[in-house]
């Protein structure tokens, strides 16, 4: 499964510490997925704490969260790819990934989340981030853009959040930011980590 894509995505890894691909996935699940992101009311406001206390600083970040779950649907064949993905690059680069979570994000009109590392300062739990786009028809002129920068805060890469674009970096290495939307966006964000899963 999405073998040409695990390789090409590995390459790239060792190449320069990321990977931006469009149309990576299948149109079909993309529209699935949207549609199960639009259809659901159970969103949340996200937090900015690595803390056990969920911390909401809406002049941080002001994006809306649903953690993805095993449903024998949808979010199962997307979490099956991330676990294919998983499988390939500790069989290659022995990253000891060991396991991997992820939510959709929900960003309305005037949404962002300023500049931040997925890795958090004295931690090494994230270690490999992936971010999965699902909105149809966007255009430059709507806005929320991801920003990828280099430890050196020179921006490296703008990525338009187009449906089946597939991002993956390295978690500790690139600050980014999502610049605010003109129109409701849908994505998916990831980590694979090295930690002990809570549950």
């Amino acid at each position: 499964m999405n073998t040409n894509l695990y390789t090409h995505i590995i390459d790239e890894i060792v190449a320069k510490s990321y990977v931006v691909i469009e149309d990576a996935l299948e149109n079909s699940l993309s529209d699935a997925l949207l549609a199960f992101a639009k259809a659901s009311s159970a969103y949340k406001s996200a937090g900015i704490s690595s803390s056990a206390t969920l911390q909401i600083d809406k002049t941080k970040r002001s994006d809306k969260t649903l953690w993805l779950e095993e449903d024998l649907g949808v979010q199962s064949e997307y979490l099956a790819f991330a676990q294919g993905l998983r499988e390939a690059v500790n069989r290659t680069l022995y990253m000891g990934l060991s396991y991997y979570e992820a939510h959709f994000a929900m960003y309305e009109a005037g949404d962002f989340y300023e500049k931040h590392l997925d890795a958090f300062v004295g931690s090494k739990n994230r270690v490999l981030t992936t971010v999965f786009y699902l909105n149809d028809a966007w255009e430059a002129s709507d806005g929320g853009e991801l920003c990828i920068y280099d430890k050196n805060d020179c921006l490296v890469e703008t990525v338009l959040p187009k449906k089946g674009t597939l991002v993956v970096f390295l978690s500790d290495k690139f600050p980014h930011e999502v610049l605010a939307a003109k129109k409701t966006r849908y994505s998916i964000a990831g980590w694979f980590r090295v930690d002990k899963r809570d549950f």
